[in-house]
């Protein structure tokens, strides 16, 4: 055992060319366009059609209801997946995981388009809708953090920040992809066509998008912390128990390696990830979400506004993701993190005023403004940084909860309060007033973080 762990510590550094960080960009960019694509295939049908198609024996306002519980259950089966694939990722390598997470993606969403209606096989079909929508969450529960973890281990050193961003921009391309998708088909077919069979199109084209996702991946080199990791013999994690046996065998300095990532106590820097988490993704679900609908009902401006001013923000967010990567790498994740949780602070009052004024002008800049700062700059911070907090041991794991959680605690909670709030007290000063407590819980959080940027990511240990 001993000479096996002193084996693995002495392996000299995993190599890669251009072409292997290339490929495993391009791969990290793909798995999370894929997902986010699918993801938001599944919430435009459940808002459009599958209320008419899964649950046509109900009245339209329960269909509804029960159409986007099938979208909910989604987010319950992705915090299972971070758990059960961050910990397999921290076991046999990201690789294999990035592989299983795309084929279990990509096939249910496939599978979706094919499914028979209500009016073809009854309960049946509702029932299949949710257990697809259970495999698609449990496989991209792990994607996202999968793909960043191997971006920011294969990235260079002093561009980390760029290279991570690409978790980022993926995000946006499918969730452009989606919207543009169900455009083209609400705008070329009829209402029975699009009932009948164009609602499926979406689905069955994501089928091709797999095929190359899963061939780029097999072809996919391991990440080169992963075979560095101290604690990795023959392409395996070795369990707590031998790395104590190991230790305890080891020299002093072989012996303190293995000690410092085996024995250190988790939670710290946990807690400050999902801190840095909670600013994005709380603003996200009140910019992208609630917004659209609060814009739509409250103020008379076009309905396809707020949707447009999304659309025009993702598209101007292609520009503001890779200099923030860049920004990141340049003055350290610390620094801009502050200045972007400080701005969104300072402007949630003047946004929501833009926003709000009824103007359509007003209300394109104050929702671009929103979610280039307070959304998509800090996703792109997030990449990177939380990949950095955490020790290689447990990297995967850590990573994808933070991620999951976060999303649920913020992203899903915060509309639904949004909304009570507003109703309450018929204005929009609690959105401003959310948009701030959720920025200066990131601002605390880079506050009380170390600086990451340049850290050995083969370390077992947390940063803090």
């Amino acid at each position: 055992m001993k000479d096996s762990v002193i084996a693995a510590q002495q392996t000299p550094s995993a190599q890669r060319t251009t072409r292997d960080l290339t490929r495993a960009a391009v791969s990290g960019w793909l798995g999370t366009a894929m997902e986010f694509m699918d993801f938001q295939l599944y919430s435009l049908a459940a808002a459009i059609v599958f209320n008419r198609i899964f649950f046509p024996d109900v009245s339209p306002a329960i269909g509804l209801i029960a159409a986007m519980a099938t979208y909910g259950v989604g987010y319950v089966a992705r915090l299972a997946g971070a758990v059960y694939f961050g910990r397999m990722g921290d076991r046999i390598g990201r690789k294999k995981v990035l592989y299983l997470t795309i084929l279990l993606m990509g096939a249910s969403t496939t599978l979706i388009g094919v499914l028979p209606t209500y009016a073809t096989i009854g309960i049946l079909a509702p029932v299949l809708l949710v257990v697809l929508r259970l495999v698609q969450g449990f496989g991209a529960g792990a994607e996202i953090a999968g793909a960043t973890v191997m971006l920011t281990e294969y990235a260079p050193v002093r561009r980390r920040g760029l290279i991570s961003s690409l978790v980022s921009l993926g995000t946006n391309s499918g969730t452009l992809a989606a919207s543009a998708l169900w455009a083209v088909l609400l705008a070329v077919l009829s209402e029975d066509q699009l009932l009948s069979w164009g609602w499926r199109l979406p689905f069955l084209l994501s089928f091709a998008l797999m095929i190359f996702a899963v061939w780029l991946r097999r072809s996919l080199k391991e990440s080169p912390v992963f075979e560095q990791r101290p604690d990795v013999v023959d392409g395996v994690a070795l369990a707590r128990d031998e790395v104590e046996s190991a230790i305890a065998t080891a020299d002093n300095h072989e012996g303190s390696v293995l000690a410092a990532g085996i024995r250190q106590r988790k939670g710290k820097a946990f807690f400050l990830a999902l801190g840095l988490r909670f600013g994005q993704a709380g603003n996200s679900g009140l910019i992208q979400t609630f917004l659209v609908g609060y814009i739509a009902t409250n103020l008379a401006v076009g309905r396809s506004v707020p949707t447009d001013a999304i659309v025009y923000g993702s598209l101007a967010g292609f520009a503001t993701v890779p200099v923030i990567g860049l920004l990141g790498d340049r003055f350290g994740r610390r620094a801009v993190y502050l200045t972007l949780s400080s701005l969104t602070t300072v402007l949630a009052f003047p946004v929501m005023l833009l926003i709000t004024s009824g103007s359509t002008p007003g209300v394109m800049i104050g929702m671009a403004l929103g979610l280039n700062v307070g959304v998509l700059g800090l996703f792109s911070l997030e990449s990177v940084t939380m990949a950095e907090l955490f020790g290689s041991r447990t990297r995967f794991t850590q990573l994808a909860l933070a991620k999951e959680l976060g999303g649920i605690l913020a992203t899903a909670i915060g509309p639904v309060l949004a909304a009570t709030l507003t109703a309450v007290t018929g204005s929009w000063w609690p959105i401003a007033a959310m948009l701030i407590v959720y920025s200066l819980i990131t601002f605390v959080s880079a506050y009380l973080a170390p600086e990451t940027r340049g850290r050995d990511l083969v370390r077992l240990e947390d940063a803090v």
